[in-house]
């Protein structure tokens, strides 16, 4: 029962507006020159610290990132905004969320040869989501004509493994015939543009993966699922404290705790090995050696957590046809980035080809399937 679960369509839609880090260090640098200028009396009394300038040179050093793609690049580059401006849409109009994800499914049902009529559920997994209720996956299933059920998730950035995971067990169950993942990563709303240490780190993407029996497969490029694997271990370094208890607490939504923040020294630290020893458990479980593993499809978070990782895993710093690197392009997408690398780098795989898929993140949170090119 296990093996007969397969990957048989992938999609990857991007949006049209990309920020470049001169971009992003331009519009920084004027608002911490702004800020410095503003509160100069506080700052030299010592009442308030002065805003640190920032380089291109310095993120793409720090994190390997070189750009990212934004839904809505207005505001963003404002040094008296410093966040994009999202047009609030009336409630019986596609949500922004819902476009991003249908954009990418599309491409996925056509990499799959499949119609609406033959998926049985959609899963929308994401690191967040713009509402609680109506789940955004119920809105994509009515506006794409599937019928059957649909429910949103919420783990991070292993939001698309974790995701995955429950598609392979529905369809391995034969409670789903075919079903619809989809990860619409808008992480801009939640980046705090105003810190220099992290207003490089995410971009917006939605990716999209189909599950189905081997038995009724005809997809040119699917992967049979040898295993998944899960594990969490609660962490307060990644967080993100922005929800409906907001209007309640007196405090400001939009300070630095309720927004995405980090220590990213502690995160490094600890997600490395952890994860580095996750993989190699479930490749050996599934009766292979790292060695085995033709491609790693890794998490995209930072270049140095991957080159780390892939040591650790092969014992040499893996090449980039080994461990493709799509950060440098998207930056960190929450749980999009392993499935980016995927959409990018599969095609050109041969049968018998054995591959990882990884994400690790905030939680702490890894989830990882081991897979095999039909």
């Amino acid at each position: 029962m296990q093996n007969n679960v397969v990957i048989s369509g992938a999609g990857l839609w991007n949006p049209e507006n990309s920020i470049s880090n001169e971009e992003l260090v331009a519009s920084y640098n004027a608002y911490a020159a702004l800020h410095n200028e503003r509160y100069a009396t506080e700052i030299n009394a010592g009442e308030r610290v002065a805003k640190p300038f920032s380089s291109a040179e310095f993120i793409e050093k720090a994190s390997g990132i070189k750009s990212r793609y934004a839904f809505v690049k207005e505001g963003i580059l404002d040094p008296e905004r410093m966040r994009p401006v999202l047009e609030e849409r009336e409630d019986d109009t596609l949500s922004h969320q819902a476009e991003m994800a249908i954009n990418a499914a599309k491409i996925a049902l056509q990499e799959a040869n499949k119609t609406p009529d033959q998926i049985d559920a959609v899963i929308v997994s994401c690191a967040y989501t713009q509402r609680s209720y109506p789940a955004i996956a119920i809105e994509v299933q009515h506006a794409l004509g599937i019928e059957g059920f649909g429910f949103d998730m919420l783990v991070a950035c292993s939001a698309a493994t974790f995701a995955l995971h429950r598609a392979y067990e529905m369809v391995a169950a034969g409670t789903a015939r075919a079903v619809l993942v989809i990860n619409p990563e808008l992480t801009s709303p939640q980046v705090n543009y105003m810190d220099r240490d992290s207003h490089f780190i995410f971009g917006d993407v939605a990716t999209a993966t189909i599950l189905e029996q081997e038995s009724s497969c005809n997809s040119e490029h699917a992967y049979r699922i040898l295993g998944v694997k899960a594990q969490t271990s609660y962490s307060n370094n990644i967080r993100s404290n922005f929800g409906y208890l907001s209007r309640v607490t007196d405090t400001d939504p939009y300070s630095a705790d309720k927004l995405f923040h980090q220590n990213g020294r502690k995160v490094f630290k600890e997600v490395c090995p952890m994860a580095a020893q996750h993989i190699t458990d479930h490749v050996t479980a599934t009766g292979n050696t790292n060695n085995d593993i033709r491609r790693w499809w890794l998490h995209q978070a930072n270049i140095n957590m991957n080159t780390l990782i892939g040591k650790k895993l092969l014992g040499r710093e893996p090449s980039a046809d080994e461990a493709p690197i799509v950060l440098d392009e998207y930056a960190n997408t929450a749980s999009a980035g392993s499935l980016i690398a995927f959409n990018k780098s599969h095609k050109d795989l041969v049968k018998g080809d054995k591959g990882v898929i990884c994400s690790f993140g905030a939680g702490y949170s890894i989830g990882s399937l081991v897979i095999e090119k039909i």
